[in-house]
């Protein structure tokens, strides 16, 4: 059993509240136990049981949302005087689920590449991640762009991607101040994660410089977002003139929507 499939066999179920559940795979930031969380996702869209509400995925685990008494007047099992039933049949039904969950580190979706253009205004920080490992800006670039990073989710803000992934030669903790404006398209680092500011919004990460795709397109309601939980995605660097060049194109597009 490889250690995806064993994360998955020993999955913890707990409820949060009376009307939700989390299913944890482990405590740690690790692909496999996303791979766990997204097997359980694609489990409940195919099979979604009375009462289902809504689940959200997270790094570790999967946080699912129902109707108690619709779960209890769905069930077969006994009084039991502890736990409610509706919180009994909600564990039941999952754990036939992960049953069946099915292991996917393949994906159907191609690799995003996302153009970044690296430091001077669009990347203030490029210079301190550069100086705190060591290295030149030039090895920064070069780290950070010949990676593959994976979504492990979308949150914080509509369409930002927390990215695993991060090369540990660059790992950088986070500023101890934060900024309250980062501009959207902003690529970011903190820590062992990668980033992309999708909208303006305040952010305490590492910013190392500008990327000039929309991310974010909220007129799109079917589609709203670019990238996905479970997405790849490599970065390569381009000039000002390029940036310009692409962001003219973007805004055109945009225009003509």
């Amino acid at each position: 059993m490889d250690k995806a499939n064993e994360y998955l066999a020993h999955a913890q179920i707990r409820p949060v509240g009376e009307a939700a559940v989390m299913v944890s795979f482990g405590d740690i930031v690790d692909p496999d136990l996303f791979y766990c969380a997204q097997a359980l996702s694609e489990a409940l869209e195919k099979e979604p049981f009375p009462g289902l509400r809504e689940f959200e995925s997270s790094y570790t685990g999967v946080t699912i949302f129902y109707d108690p008494l619709v779960l209890a007047q769905h069930s077969s099992l006994p009084e039991d005087g502890t736990l409610s039933k509706g919180y009994r049949e909600a564990k039941a039904r999952l754990e036939a689920l992960l049953q069946k969950a099915k292991i996917n580190k393949e994906g159907g979706r191609p690799t995003v590449r996302i153009p970044v253009c690296y430091g001077g205004e669009f990347g203030p920080d490029l210079d301190y991640v550069a100086e705190y490992h060591h290295m030149t800006p030039e090895d920064v670039i070069r780290i950070h762009s010949g990676a593959t990073y994976l979504v492990y989710m979308i949150g914080f803000a509509p369409g930002y991607p927390y990215m695993g992934g991060l090369p540990e030669e660059i790992s950088t903790p986070r500023r101890k101040t934060p900024r309250l404006k980062i501009p959207k398209g902003t690529v970011a680092l903190a820590g062992s994660q990668a980033g992309v500011y999708p909208l303006e919004t305040p952010g305490g990460w590492q910013l190392l410089g500008r990327t000039p795709l929309e991310l974010f397109h909220p007129e799109d309601e079917a589609h709203p977002t670019v990238l996905q939980a479970g997405d790849k995605v490599q970065f390569y660097a381009i000039t000002l003139e390029e940036y310009k060049k692409i962001a003219a194109e973007q805004q055109k597009e945009g225009a003509g929507k």
